[in-house]
C-alpha cells in the first residue's frame, strides 16, 4: 500500500479547544463611592444616636444666630445646636428651632432658661468676649418642672447665672447714665447691679430694675432710700478748697446707685417687686445711718 493512503485511525488526535466563560468583575471605579457611602451611613447613624428632643425658643431679637452654626451651651459643654429660624405668626418674635443632644434631654422641661450671649463692651463691664470671633451662642440654666419643648428666651442673662436674690424697681425722672450691669453699693461695698432700664407703663418716669445678691437682701427694708452716685460730685469753697466725691472708679466710669437704711425696728424686709424712689443725691442724714442688720448666711 502506498504511504499516501494512511489509515485515519492511526493519525494523531488534534487537541480540543477549551472555552473559558468570561467573569464579570466588580468595576474598580465603584469601590471609592461604595466605601464613601458606607462611611456616610455609619456617621449618620452614629450621630443620630446623639439626637435628643427638638425645642423652640422665642426671642425678641435673634441677630447673629445662624442655623447649623450657633451652639447651645450649659456649664461650658455644648448640649445642642440651632437647626432653623423663622418669624412667629404675629411677626413680633423670632422662633429659633434647636435640637438638644440626648445627654441633655433633661433640660427640655418647665423652668429652663435660655438667653443669647453676644459681646458687650461697656465702660464698666465687658461680657461675651469669647463670641467676638465665633459669633453668638445660646446659654441655658436647667429647670425642674414637667417636660416642655417651647420656651420664651430671656433678653438678658439671669443675675449671676441663677444666683438667688432680691429684685426691686427704682423709679426716677430719668435714668441718666444708669444702664445694665451698673453697680449698686451699700457703704461702698458692691451688693447688686442694675438688670435693665426702661419706662413705666405711662412713660411718666424711668424704671430701673435692680438685683440685690441674696446675702445682702436683708439690708433692703421698706424704709430704705436709694440715690444716684453716677459721675463726680464737685464742690468748692473759699476756705475748704476743692472737694471731689466719687463712690468708686467704676461708678465714675459706668454710673452707680447707693442706698442706706435707717435704724427702724418697725421696717419690714423688702419683697420682690417692691418699688422705691431713686433720689438724685443723698441727704446728709442718710449717710449717718448705721443700723445693725444681720446678713443672710451664704448657701
Amino acid at each position: 500500500m502506498s504511504e499516501t493512503h494512511k489509515d485515519p485511525k492511526s493519525a494523531p488526535a488534534l487537541p480540543a479547544a477549551k472555552v473559558k466563560s468570561k467573569r464579570r468583575l466588580f468595576p474598580v471605579v465603584w469601590v471609592v463611592p461604595f466605601v464613601a457611602a458606607v462611611i456616610a451611613i455609619y456617621v449618620a447613624y452614629d450621630r443620630s444616636r446623639e439626637f435628643g428632643p427638638k425645642i423652640t425658643i422665642s426671642f425678641n431679637d435673634s441677630t447673629g444666630v445662624v442655623s447649623g452654626q450657633t451652639p447651645i451651651y450649659y456649664r461650658g459643654v455644648p448640649i445642642g445646636e440651632v437647626t432653623g429660624m423663622e418669624l412667629s405668626k404675629d411677626l413680633k418674635h423670632a422662633s429659633v428651632k434647636a435640637r438638644l443632644r440626648r445627654s441633655a434631654a433633661a433640660l427640655a422641661r418647665e423652668g429652663t432658661q435660655f438667653w443669647i450671649v453676644r459681646p458687650e463692651i461697656g465702660i464698666g463691664n465687658i461680657t461675651g468676649l469669647q463670641t467676638v470671633l465665633s459669633g453668638p451662642e445660646i446659654q441655658t440654666l436647667p429647670g425642674s418642672g414637667e417636660p416642655r419643648f417651647e420656651f420664651v428666651g430671656l433678653e438678658n442673662p439671669p443675675p449671676e447665672q441663677g444666683e438667688k436674690g432680691l429684685k426691686i424697681v427704682l423709679r426716677a425722672s430719668k435714668a441718666g447714665f444708669l444702664r445694665k450691669n451698673t453697680p449698686v453699693y451699700y457703704r461702698g461695698v458692691e451688693v447688686g447691679e442694675v438688670q435693665d432700664t426702661g419706662l413705666n407703663s405711662n412713660a411718666a418716669s424711668a424704671e430701673i430694675h435692680v438685683f440685690i445678691a441674696q446675702k445682702y437682701a436683708p439690708l433692703v427694708r421698706t424704709s430704705t432710700v436709694f440715690w444716684n452716685v453716677s459721675g463726680v460730685d464737685v464742690s468748692a469753697g473759699l476756705f475748704k478748697g476743692l472737694d471731689v466725691k466719687v463712690e468708686s472708679l467704676r461708678a465714675l466710669m459706668a454710673g452707680g446707685i447707693a442706698f442706706a437704711t435707717p435704724d427702724d425696728p418697725q421696717a419690714r424686709r423688702a419683697r420682690d417687686g417692691a418699688v422705691f424712689t431713686l433720689h438724685p443725691e443723698a441727704q446728709k442724714e442718710w449717710l449717718e445711718w448705721a443700723p445693725q442688720i444681720a446678713l443672710a448666711p451664704e448657701k
